[in-house]
């Protein structure tokens, strides 16, 4: 009996490749002709971009623009610099600028300072709770500014506990404790309430620092302070920079810690921008104003993304 040979299919990798068929409809390629027409049919990329950036220009630009718009339009009509020339003229802007600056300044300062020491400690030094403190650095992070300030004036205002305290002991008509009204009274509140800007990044780098470095330049008889110089601080370097740059911006546009210690000797741009705006009515002046604290804060915005960037973190 003869028997019918069968096709058999090759052997691929010592697997038997699958047989063609030669019959029935062949599937379409994706990359045949076909492709360029399906490819063509493809909404384009910028078109998903349409809606948010639409968005953000409906609720940030045009109000920018508007601002932008009534500072170089005076009251007595038309287009003009001259609210520029006005305002940078005046006494109160530039000693508002001034104070703003060095508030700013001395409150990074403080905060890098405290901030590093704090988070050394956390992060180094072993005791009861350590971990519970570092999460409600995060959670801290979340509290609005006034909340701190409220805390502060319970503490050290004129009626405070602290003045309470004195009275009490002393039999004292009033307590020393009178600054809260003052510029270093709104330099302790922006410390106080912007120092954990600073611990978060910094306790995130120090998670990263091999332990085996510290004792290894322990065992060699480095001092802790020489520790810190030459092994700590190199490795928080790129953290403090980072959180320095933020805390300064954020700080330049502070507004409700100084609204709320009653510091009324002390105006900085936000609260000039309030008083022209609200107080005098003066609407020019005060877009000015928030112009040119814009501009401070974009370029100094800036400058810490870029720092971000470069340093990695």
């Amino acid at each position: 009996m003869a028997s019918t040979a069968q096709p058999v299919a090759p052997v691929i990798g010592g697997t038997t490749a699958p047989r063609q068929r030669t019959g029935g409809s062949k599937q379409p390629d994706p990359y045949g002709p076909q492709a360029p027409a399906r490819e063509a049919r493809r909404v384009p990329r910028f078109v998903w971009a349409l809606p948010p950036v639409a968005v953000l220009a409906l609720v940030f630009l045009y109000p920018l623009a508007l601002v932008v718009q009534q500072s170089v339009s005076p009251d007595e009509g038309g287009t003009s610099i001259a609210p520029y020339g006005e305002v940078f003229a005046s006494e109160s802007f530039r000693s508002a600028l001034t104070t703003t600056v060095w508030l700013a300044v001395g409150s990074t300062a403080g905060c890098l300072v405290l901030g590093f020491v704090l988070a050394m400690i956390i992060a180094f030094v072993p005791f009861p709770g350590g971990r519970a403190v570092a999460k409600f650095i995060d959670v801290f992070l979340s509290f609005p500014s006034f909340l701190i300030t409220l805390a502060l004036l319970f503490v050290y205002g004129n009626v405070g506990m602290a003045n309470g305290v004195w009275t009490d002991l002393t039999g004292a008509s009033s307590g020393p404790f009178d600054f809260l009204t003052t510029p270093w009274g709104v330099l302790l509140a922006e410390i106080t309430y912007f120092t954990p800007f600073v611990m978060r990044p910094l306790l995130a780098a120090f998670s990263q620092l091999d332990s085996a470095q510290l004792e290894v330049a322990s065992s060699l008889g480095a001092k802790p302070a020489r520790i810190v110089r030459q092994v700590i601080l190199p490795e928080a370097l790129p953290a403090l920079a980072a959180g320095g740059s933020l805390v300064l911006v954020m700080c330049l546009n502070e507004f409700g810690i100084v609204l709320f210690t009653g510091a009324k000797g002390v105006t900085t741009l936000p609260m000039l921008v309030y008083s022209k705006a609200i107080l005098e009515s003066d609407y020019p002046a005060a877009c000015v104003v928030a112009v040119v604290n814009i501009a401070i804060s974009v370029g100094l915005y800036s400058l810490y993304r870029m720092v971000s960037r470069r340093v990695g973190a």
